[in-house]
């Protein structure tokens, strides 16, 4: 391995037991941000389901550790790794991530802003880590009997969330594209707690039977529709929001907006606030309500 490679695992493995001394679990990923150890399993398609009880390394978030002697030899056993991963949704932090995504050419930071605005919650003063896209991992700290699951582009489009069985890239990681990084003045902070009502976006709905979409939406948007009928209180903004932005963004917006809006209506919405929010998810993607 050359030099740069090994400087760079020295450097991961230091960040990863300072990320340890802050109470995260952490994993030593590759270069391409994926676990460094390959599951042992990989060659037995008749292996039982394993989470590490083999004692094995290679089972991705199930290996992360606090533990300074067993994170040494995880690296040990990775030397190739450049960066390391913190899973998600352990305690103490009980690790939420919001991955505000930039390489899908959607504004994620404003449909953020957008969603903090209808549902009245506000980001605190958190861990921010700078992504080498351009993008940004916020922190948040979740109550330890909730499991958030992991989800991309579910609360709006370029939104991912990390959680529960899931992992962050962790500052001081070197990947294929450049290097991740806290943005200045938030190393400091410890992840603060999800605000309840951004919580409550979070998590799935429950499920409940809904009615059909409509006959006169086809493949493609008739996925999107009755997305929307699958709203529960709490949520319904939000999904309409997100279904509108991808029909838009797939050219097919002007041809759903009735269709959505008779599926928001269908979950309590008013047509006015209906038409607003798809309203808002066109100018959003850049298209004139």
């Amino acid at each position: 391995m050359a030099t740069t490679d090994r400087q760079a695992t020295t450097l991961a493995l230091a960040h990863a037991l300072s990320a340890a001394e802050r109470g995260l679990a952490v994993i030593p990923l590759s270069r391409t941000k994926l676990p460094a150890l390959r599951s042992p399993h990989r060659d037995d398609p008749t292996a039982p389901l394993c989470h590490g009880e083999c004692g094995r390394f290679g089972h991705g978030v199930y290996d992360a550790a606090t533990d300074p002697a067993r994170i040494r030899e995880l690296f040990a056993a990775a030397p190739w790794a450049t960066g390391y991963g913190i899973a998600c949704g352990l305690p103490p932090h009980h690790l939420i991530g919001i991955d505000l995504d930039t390489k899908s050419g959607t504004n994620s930071s404003a449909a953020l802003r957008e969603l903090a605005l209808r549902h009245l919650f506000t980001i605190p003063d958190t861990v921010v880590v700078l992504t080498p896209s351009g993008g940004r991992h916020l922190w948040l700290s979740g109550p330890p009997d909730v499991v958030v699951p992991n989800s991309a582009g579910r609360l709006a489009p370029g939104i991912d969330i990390r959680g529960a069985g899931g992992y962050l890239v962790g500052p001081g990681s070197r990947t294929e594209h450049g290097e991740y990084a806290t943005a200045p003045g938030t190393a400091h902070l410890a992840p603060a707690a999800c605000p309840p009502a951004l919580l409550r976006l979070l998590l799935p709905p429950p499920r409940t039977h809904q009615p059909a979409a409509p006959a006169s939406v086809d493949g493609h948007g008739q996925g999107l529709v009755q997305f929307v009928l699958a709203a529960h209180e709490g949520q319904r903004n939000t999904r309409l929001f997100w279904a509108a932005c991808r029909a838009y963004e797939d050219g097919i917006g002007p041809a759903l907006v009735d269709p959505l809006v008779d599926a928001a209506l269908n979950t309590g919405l008013t047509e006015r606030e209906a038409r607003a929010t798809i309203a808002s998810a066109a100018r959003m993607t850049g298209h004139r309500p």
